[in-house]
């Protein structure tokens, strides 16, 4: 039997017992990293949730396979939220569309979850009306002539079922019983509750595609209740995205097994307490950059170097700089590039690595 063909499936129970200390430890952490947060600057608090927020938006789409430009989502994120940074660039509308739904549910998460929000964030994530190819039902849930909706693989003829979703006679009377239990607080603990949405609006499968974001921006949404701030500071799409294999594994098995949760809670609350220790990374960078700003910034820097250093603080910026990269990235020449280059190595702002010739690099200082 699947989850959802048990008799009043959704009445999930879990172990209070086994998931005491881990719920009350996680919660705790929690805490202390949302109170580190708050003390920061504002604008140092933008930058941390800002870079958790492309994280997130990023990561939830890799999770699917798909990949987005990172400098775009940024840029989307950073012009919504009124957060001034250089280098904006224009974002597709595939960036937009999937920035448009996790800011709404992060920034909106007090307004209630309804069937026409959640049709505006299916429209946002297929604007052309398709998914890859193929057209959909965008902005309605699936219809019978999409049964059954199954997540299978191997070769044809030799196809593994790993989930089937209900019928999509159910899909009304599901939803609503959804959203009511959802914008209905009870008592239980906010944490939990995230895993609790996560698991049943994946089980549901209400769209023909696009599930699982779907799923993971509603989640996070309780998330943000939980944390009562929309301020994101650390990013459970990423470690998600990190335990990806184990992630579909854990899905798959409450798929096979009753409405007793325990499992799937605490592996959710396993992984969100790692994403609140990896949050303490976030934290790091955005305190290095305020320290390394504050020492480039006792002398001026022209508009070139500026360019340099924030690519080269992104987070998706590889390797080391060079004369070229230098010069191919702010249109200047080489001979330009070089003096810049040597001027921030003279300040100590750029290290220069080990080699030399035309393999000559350079990175930014690690010590401020």
């Amino acid at each position: 039997m699947w989850l959802h063909e048990y008799k009043n499936w959704t009445r999930f129970s879990w172990d209070t017992k086994k998931l005491a200390f881990k719920l009350s430890d996680v919660r705790h952490r929690q805490g202390l990293l949302i109170g580190k947060m708050k003390n920061l600057g504002f604008e140092l608090k933008q930058e941390a949730s800002l870079n958790t927020l492309t994280n997130d938006v990023i990561k939830s789409s890799a999770i699917e396979g798909e990949d987005l430009n990172p400098e775009e989502v940024r840029s989307s994120i950073a012009r919504r939220l009124g957060i001034n940074v250089a280098g904006l660039i224009p974002a597709g509308r595939d960036v937009e569309g999937i920035v448009e739904m996790m800011l709404d549910a992060t920034q909106n998460f007090n307004t209630a979850l309804t069937k026409e929000r959640m049709f505006d964030w299916h429209a946002a994530l297929f604007p052309t009306g398709r998914s890859g190819m193929h057209k959909i039902t965008v902005a309605g849930w699936r219809t019978l002539k999409t049964e059954p909706m199954q997540v299978i693989s191997g070769p044809m003829g030799r196809e593994i079922v790993h989930f089937e979703a209900p019928n999509a006679n159910r899909l009304n009377k599901e939803m609503q019983a959804f959203l009511k239990w959802f914008n209905n607080k009870d008592t239980t603990d906010p944490v939990i509750r995230a895993g609790i949405a996560h698991l049943w609006f994946i089980t549901i499968h209400p769209f023909e595609d696009g599930n699982g974001r779907i799923a993971r921006a509603i989640a996070d949404m309780a998330l943000t209740y939980a944390d009562g701030t929309s301020n994101r500071f650390y990013s459970m799409s990423t470690q998600i995205e990190k335990e990806r294999k184990d992630y579909y594994g854990q899905l798959e098995l409450q798929q096979h097994s009753t409405p007793d949760i325990t499992s799937w809670l605490e592996w959710f609350l396993n992984c969100f307490s790692r994403a609140i220790s990896n949050a303490q990374d976030t934290l790091n960078i955005v305190l290095y950059k305020q320290k390394l700003w504050n020492k480039i910034n006792q002398a001026s820097v022209n508009d070139r170097q500026r360019i340099i250093i924030n690519r080269m603080l992104e987070n998706d910026f590889t390797g080391y700089m060079n004369t070229s990269k230098y010069a191919k990235m702010t249109k200047c020449s080489n001979d330009t590039a070089l003096r810049d280059i040597q001027e921030l190595k003279k300040r100590g702002i750029f290290i220069q690595n080990l080699g030399g010739g035309r393999s000559t690099s350079y990175c930014l200082v690690e010590e401020v």
